[in-house]
C-alpha cells in the first residue's frame, strides 16, 4: 500500500472531487442519491467524445462512463485540450463524467502489450484532472484472464507497479472480466494496493453461471466493488434474466453506494435513445 493506511488513501481519495467549481456543479442534486446513473459512452453511440454527455442528458442521466481514447487516437483523453472539451460540456449540461474506462484492452491486452502500461497511468492522471474515482479495466477477448496463470501473474506485477500512483491520487483502478470472486480476490490480495478493486458487470457474472446475488454481498462487504454495470444483452433492464430487485437487495447489505452505470440493454432492432429512457426509469424505479 505504499506506506499508506487505508484511512489515509480514503481521505486523499475524497480530495479528488474538489478540482474546480464548473466540474463540481455536474454533481449537484445527483450527489445526494446514494446512488447515480450514468451510462457507457459506448453504449449511447458516442465513444470517447464529449458529445456523449449531451445524449446522456437528453436521456436523463446524472453521468456517463467516459473511454479513455483507442489506439488509434492515442488515448486523446490524457491531452490536456481534449480534458478541456470535456470540462466545457460537463458545464454546459450538467452531466458528469462518472468514470473513466479503457475497453481497448480488449484488443490490445493489459497483460501482454507494454504500451497499456503507460495507458493505464495515463488513466490515473486523466481520472484525477476529471475529477472522478474510477478507472475500468478490461480484460476481454484478447486480454480474457480465465484460465491465464501466466497472463494473470503478469497483470498482477503491472498493477503493483501502477497502484502506488493510484493511491495517491485517490483513483480506483476497476477489473472487469469473466473471474469470479475468488479469482479476482487472489488478485487484489496479491496487489495489495486499495487501488486495486472489482467494476462488476451483473449480466456477465450471470452468463458465467455465477451467483452474483452473493459475490456482491461478499465482495460489497469487504468494500472490494468500485461501481456496477447495469447491464442485459439484448433485453431492456428488467427484460432478461438479471433479477435488479435482487441486485437492489445485494447492494443494500453490502452497504454499496455510488455510480451503476447502464451498459448495453437495447434490444434489437430498438433505438438506442428510447430505450436507454425505459432503462433509466426502471432503474430509478429500483433503486430509488
Amino acid at each position: 500500500m505504499g506506506g499508506w493506511t487505508r484511512r489515509q488513501w480514503i481521505g486523499q481519495a475524497a480530495g479528488v472531487s474538489a478540482i474546480g467549481a464548473s466540474v463540481a456543479r455536474a454533481f449537484g442534486a445527483a450527489s445526494s442519491r446514494r446512488f447515480r446513473i450514468g451510462a457507457c459512452d459506448w453504449s449511447i453511440g458516442k465513444q470517447a467524445s464529449p458529445d456523449a454527455l449531451s445524449v446522456a442528458k437528453d436521456i436523463g442521466l446524472d453521468g456517463v462512463q467516459v473511454s479513455l481514447g483507442t489506439e488509434k487516437d492515442e488515448m486523446h483523453l490524457a491531452r490536456a485540450e481534449v480534458q478541456a472539451q470535456y470540462k466545457k460540456t460537463v458545464a454546459e449540461t450538467g452531466v458528469a463524467v462518472a468514470s473513466l474506462a479503457i475497453g481497448e484492452m480488449n484488443r490490445i491486452p493489459f497483460k501482454s502489450d507494454v504500451r497499456t502500461i503507460e495507458w493505464v497511468s495515463g488513466s490515473v492522471d486523466a481520472c484525477a484532472e476529471m475529477g472522478c474515482k474510477v478507472v475500468l479495466l478490461a480484460f476481454f477477448s484478447n486480454g480474457d484472464l480465465k484460465g491465464d496463470k501466466a497472463g494473470t501473474d503478469e497483470v498482477v506485477r503491472r498493477l503493483k507497479g501502477i497502484a502506488p500512483k493510484a493511491e495517491k491520487a485517490g483513483v480506483v483502478l476497476g477489473i472487469e472480466s469473466w473471474l469470479n470472486a475468488d479469482e479476482h480476490l487472489d488478485i487484489i490480495q496479491r496487489v495489495g494496493s486499495p487501488a486495486v478493486q472489482i467494476y462488476y458487470d451483473v449480466a456477465n457474472m450471470e452468463k458465467m453461471g455465477y451467483d452474483l446475488y452473493s459475490e456482491i454481498r461478499r465482495l460489497g462487504k469487504e468494500k472490494l466493488i468500485c461501481e456496477v454495470h447495469a447491464k442485459e444483452n439484448g433485453f431492456l433492464l428488467g427484460q432478461g434474466k438479471v433479477d435488479f430487485r435482487r441486485v437492489r437487495e445485494a447492494l443494500d447489505e453490502a452497504g454499496y453506494s455510488g455510480w451503476v452505470q447502464i451498459e448495453g440493454a437495447v434490444p434489437k432492432g430498438a433505438a438506442m435513445l428510447p430505450s436507454h429512457r425505459d432503462n433509466l426509469k426502471f432503474l430509478r424505479g429500483v433503486l430509488g
